[in-house]
């Protein structure tokens, strides 16, 4: 039974920052750094324009010396408010009834947050935010970071295929400013510094269609990878200073190293035609459409969400997917959702869009 996932709703905190003011901000905390005259250059390089941050660039939990219980408490505190707000947008644009004692159509609620610190955690929240039913199913994925968003879809893919006729909330939030840390003094952790922004989205999925939108027959056409001795290439870790993320030089091919498992479950028949491909970095993007025979304007959304937003994390695909609501495919156009993530992990859908 084919499964529908509605336009997603995005919500973008409130302090909008420029690569600009990010590298001064590197330059001003670190005037000693060994690499300093080269860093403008390498945060130019990641093509990304500006990016939303839940608190201002400033604020101890960002370029400040704010702990690791500041950091964690702030992060978890935005993200609950974003996705909140962003999961009332999708149900009411769904016209999912609100009653007075809430979203009494939603079945399961599928939530994906990694950065901040809560138990109980995103999906426990929202249900006393959003008065949905106390027996409702819950899925909280919790680690999956940049494959969060594709990983919930799967998760509502395999919910519907169990569970027919089902309403199915997905919600992600990420407030990756909280690894925003002059203590981090790498290459990479610089770059980092530049390439990631605050978000979260929320769509419904169900068999029912709800309007347009991207439709996927049945969980044979999702994969999920994890590329075997890959632990170390992208890894969070959490000090008394606060919560960080730190990669290896391998981490610049992961993308590379899992195309041919995405390929061969493809198969060398299906073409396709668009693709939501996460916006971890230009070589991301620019490999991954390259591998599926796509060029620069089938991945534009991808391409535009990098410039104006950053790296979302989890939130990242459905962002891309909301935007391709703005300038949709041709009805019956074949299109593909791909993430990647730590662990180093893939995780993919190929479906219809539907107009």
């Amino acid at each position: 039974m084919p499964v529908h996932i509605t336009r997603p709703h995005t919500v973008l905190p409130a302090h909008k920052v420029s690569t600009s003011e990010i590298v001064d901000d590197i330059l001003a905390r670190h005037p000693g750094h060994p690499r300093r005259a080269a860093l403008p250059r390498f945060l130019s390089s990641l093509k990304v324009n500006t990016r939303y941050f839940t608190r201002p660039l400033s604020s101890p939990t960002i370029s400040g010396d704010g702990d690791v219980e500041q950091r964690a408490t702030a992060a978890f505190a935005d993200a609950l408010d974003m996705a909140a707000d962003a999961a009332t947008r999708a149900l009411d644009a769904a016209n999912l009834s609100r009653g007075p004692d809430g979203y009494a159509d939603i079945d399961a609620v599928i939530t994906t947050h990694s950065t901040g610190w809560s138990v109980p955690n995103l999906d426990i929240h929202l249900i006393g935010r959003l008065h949905l039913r106390p027996t409702v199913r819950r899925i909280a994925l919790t680690t999956m970071a940049c494959a969060g968003g594709t990983q919930a879809l799967i998760r509502a893919v395999d919910h519907l295929a169990a569970h027919p006729g089902s309403k199915v909330l997905v919600v992600a939030a990420e407030v990756i400013s909280s690894v925003y840390n002059h203590n981090d003094t790498s290459v990479e952790a610089m770059i980092y510094k530049g390439l990631f922004g605050d978000s979260a989205a929320a769509c419904i999925v169900t068999d029912t269609p709800l309007g347009p939108g991207f439709t996927v027959d049945s969980p044979a056409d999702t994969l999920e990878y994890v590329l075997p001795d890959s632990l170390d290439r992208y890894a969070g870790r959490i000090g008394a200073d606060g919560m960080h993320f730190d990669s290896t030089k391998a981490a610049l091919t992961a993308a590379d190293d899992v195309l041919p498992t995405l390929l061969d479950w493809l198969g060398p028949d299906r073409i396709i035609d668009w693709a939501a491909i996460h916006p971890g970095s230009p070589r991301i993007i620019c490999d991954t459409a390259e591998a599926l025979g796509l060029d620069d304007h089938d991945s534009r959304h991808s391409i535009a969400t990098l410039a104006d937003e950053g790296n979302l994390g989890g939130v990242s695909v459905l962002r891309v997917l909301e935007r391709t609501h703005g300038e949709p495919p041709v009805d019956g156009a074949t299109g593909l959702l791909v993430a990647y993530g730590p662990g180093f992990t893939t995780a993919a859908l190929c479906g219809t869009w539907r107009a």
